[in-house]
């Protein structure tokens, strides 16, 4: 008996007829662990996992690169949502650094891919992975600055170069998580005290150099321990 061609063709077996971003980024997040980055996934792979035809992925993406930047940018967006609710939470300025870097260092032990990927594809993906981590570090920083000012201002402190003492801190916390993915969970708090030593640090010297700025210009000099003659 003769098909009828006014009904609509059925999907596949085991593929989906409609899919959204969102289901293609579920599906590669599900790809990756932490051997695997971004860079690695293949996009047949991808489509067979979010149970699409490969052609079928274009629909939502140009190509994996821009798979790739959707899911940093979605890891960046995450994570600044913590980190900021751990900052909300704080009240003094001891409390902040704290309540932030092991907010950080909380989802890095959680095995959170999103985290993974931000950390990993700033070191070992393209240029257009590093671009789009820059830019997630970039807005990590400018939020940071605005908090640091605001606590500057209601601990009457002093702050030397906002932006640049969020850049700092940024880029410390980064470098060290990224070194840190791959540390038994058991080293992990190790770590994150070290951190919260670091990013004191730096913020003891921004509060110095903003009351004494030419103690940027001073060096260190060694000191002569030869014992004078007589």
């Amino acid at each position: 008996m003769p098909t009828d061609s006014s009904q609509p063709a059925s999907a596949s077996p085991g593929r989906k007829p409609v899919i959204s971003r969102d289901n293609v980024i579920a599906a590669a997040l599900k790809l990756l662990g932490p051997q695997r980055s971004v860079s690695s996934l293949s996009l047949r792979e991808v489509a067979r996992e979010a149970g699409i035809a490969p052609n079928s992925f274009y629909r939502q993406f140009r190509d994996m690169d821009e798979l790739a930047v959707a899911l940093i940018d979605r890891a960046g967006s995450s994570l600044r949502e913590i980190i900021g609710e751990a900052r909300q939470r704080a009240r003094t300025n001891r409390s902040v650094v704290r309540g932030s870097v092991e907010a950080f260092m909380r989802q890095l032990g959680s095995d959170d891919q999103l985290l993974h990927i931000l950390l990993r594809e700033g070191t070992v993906g393209s240029d257009a992975f590093k671009e789009a981590v820059d830019r997630q570090l970039n807005f990590f920083e400018e939020e940071l600055k605005l908090d640091l000012i605001r606590l500057a201002a209601a601990n009457k402190s002093g702050l030397y170069e906002p932006a640049l003492t969020a850049k700092a801190i940024t880029r410390l916390v980064f470098a060290m998580g990224a070194s840190a993915m791959n540390l038994p969970p058991e080293k992990l708090p190790e770590l994150s005290e070290q951190m919260i030593v670091m990013v004191r640090m730096i913020l003891t010297g921004t509060r110095a150099l903003a009351h004494n700025p030419a103690e940027l210009e001073a060096d260190l000099v060694p000191v002569n321990t030869t014992a004078a003659e007589p």
